[in-house]
């Protein structure tokens, strides 16, 4: 008996990977991107010689990745090279002091030892922690297909539960180990990208900043783009067909089940299996009409910058993360008081230092990104330009950088990125991570009143960032596997 035909909504990695998943237990698989590009969020810009990574600008986890090639029998250095980054971070606060990070162990016991004398001990017992709490949550919960909230945990032992921290914030697990401000404050300034506070969000998210200095940055050879446009190889190898500047309107249903996708050009495409990588929201809201479609709480918008400078920029490596003296009050501001906080956290990074291709000879392509609240806490009547103009001001005096020297400029605000990519509210990173929006309560990866709707992304499990979108269609074909057995 084949198995049923596939239409995936959206070419961004997390639907790629489901297209290469369903098209490897042998469906028949037709995605459509309303972009000239696939990639998602993960999108190119070129201008004049200059190369911008959209969106992500390094990658982690690439053991995610290669898994994804190795399911298909291809090996992924024979379709990417990757460029280690190292050291991997630079924290930068406004009042001088700055740290490190680095993969090498040595040189990170160092590093915090120059910024907190006496922290190497602290150091060494959280990487022990954390990664016992990295094995726990790939081994036994970030990749389950698992609805129910007590058959989640139940594979966890009294010890492993207890080592999850689930009960801390994560800057009270991260004091646990460190007495320096410094220290817990770059490690906590990951939870900007999971939607909330490290004051909030659950303890068990050492695991991030431990996954990027355990398994290292890299960049892929040509950007973040070239991973996409290797992934979209493998997809088309294997059988996928993939159409750009295709918008769908609408996913069409009959009694209770999916019947097929309508394009906005008015052709119509007969699937009894869709799969969304838009939004959930908004693929409920827009592509079902649902007349109340779920809200869940979301990642923060972001104001990006697209700058291509004449020269060097010797001030400012790959990777770095400018914060406030104010730390908490920044996320206040963000999570709390709905708003842009007047003392900036931002992160800059210039791809064309690891790799000079993306820039002309002896020029930068530089990328900054200022993370904003969602745009129903701004408000209708936000005046975006002039937040823009005094934000560009702030940004170009921090670095020190002089706004003559930018040859080639791109400003994309929450609304420009909602307006392309489908997310909901402006944000950026997908649903938020809050204790109720993980595992089993994140959103569903299917809808049960739908039969053959199915989601995937950045806005349901197991969550944001592109090795876990990239999971994210495993865990879709394989939903669809259990529903389809075949």
């Amino acid at each position: 008996m084949s198995k049923p035909n596939v239409a995936v909504i959206g070419a961004g990695l997390g639907g790629l990977s489901a297209a290469i998943h369903l098209r490897l237990a042998g469906h028949s698989v037709t995605v459509f991107e309303k972009n000239p590009l696939c990639g998602g969020r993960a999108n190119r810009i070129s201008d004049n010689g200059y190369h911008f990574d959209t969106g992500p600008s390094l990658l982690n986890y690439p053991w995610v990745f290669e898994e994804l090639f190795a399911a298909a029998g291809r090996k992924m250095s024979d379709y990417m090279e990757l460029i280690p980054v190292d050291p991997s971070v630079e924290f930068r606060w406004a009042n001088g002091t700055t740290l490190h990070l680095s993969s090498d162990m040595k040189t990170l016991l160092a590093e915090c030892e120059r910024v907190s004398p006496g922290s190497s001990p602290g150091m060494t017992a959280f990487f022990a922690d954390a990664a016992e709490k990295y094995r726990i949550s790939f081994d036994k919960l970030v990749l389950q297909n698992e609805d129910n909230p007590l058959k989640w945990f139940i594979g966890l032992s009294l010890g492993e539960m207890l080592r999850t921290g689930v009960w801390r914030s994560l800057d009270k697990e991260l004091a646990r180990f460190f007495s320096s401000r410094y220290i817990r404050e770059a490690f906590g300034s990951y939870a900007m990208y999971l939607g909330g506070s490290p004051f909030e969000l659950p303890g068990v998210f050492s695991i991030l900043p431990y996954g990027e200095l355990a398994y290292g940055l890299w960049l892929p050879k040509n950007g973040i783009y070239g991973l996409v446009e290797a992934v979209e190889k493998l997809a088309r190898e294997i059988g996928v067909e993939i159409h750009n500047n295709a918008p769908v309107q609408m996913i069409r249903q009959e009694a209770g089940k999916v019947t097929g996708v309508l394009l906005e050009s008015g052709a119509f495409f007969p699937v009894p299996i869709v799969v969304s990588n838009v939004d959930v929201p908004v693929t409920d809201r827009k592509l079902l009409q649902k007349p109340t479609p779920a809200n869940p709480g979301m990642t923060p918008g972001v104001l990006t910058f697209y700058w291509g400078v004449r020269g060097n920029v010797d001030a400012v490596g790959h990777h770095t993360i400018f914060l406030p003296d104010d730390f908490k009050g920044a996320f206040d501001d963000l999570t709390k008081n709905k708003r842009i906080p007047e003392s900036l956290p931002f992160y800059v990074a210039v791809a064309s230092t690891s790799d000079p291709s993306l820039a002309p000879p002896g020029d930068a392509s530089l990328f900054v990104l200022v993370p904003t609240p969602v745009l129903s806490d701004l408000g209708e009547d936000f005046d975006w330009p002039a937040a823009v103009a005094k934000i560009r001001k702030t940004v170009l005096d921090r670095i020190g950088l002089n706004p003559q020297r930018i040859a080639v400029e791109h400003v994309w605000t929450p609304v420009e990125w909602a307006r392309r990519f489908g997310l909901h509210d402006g944000s950026a990173f997908g649903a938020a991570h809050t204790l109720f929006q993980v595992g089993p309560f994140r959103s569903k990866n299917y809808a049960p009143e739908t039969t053959g709707m199915y989601y995937t992304g950045a806005s349901t499990t197991p969550g944001t960032g592109m090795p876990m979108v990239v999971l994210s269609g495993r865990l879709t074909a394989e939903r669809i596997a259990m529903h389809y057995p075949g």
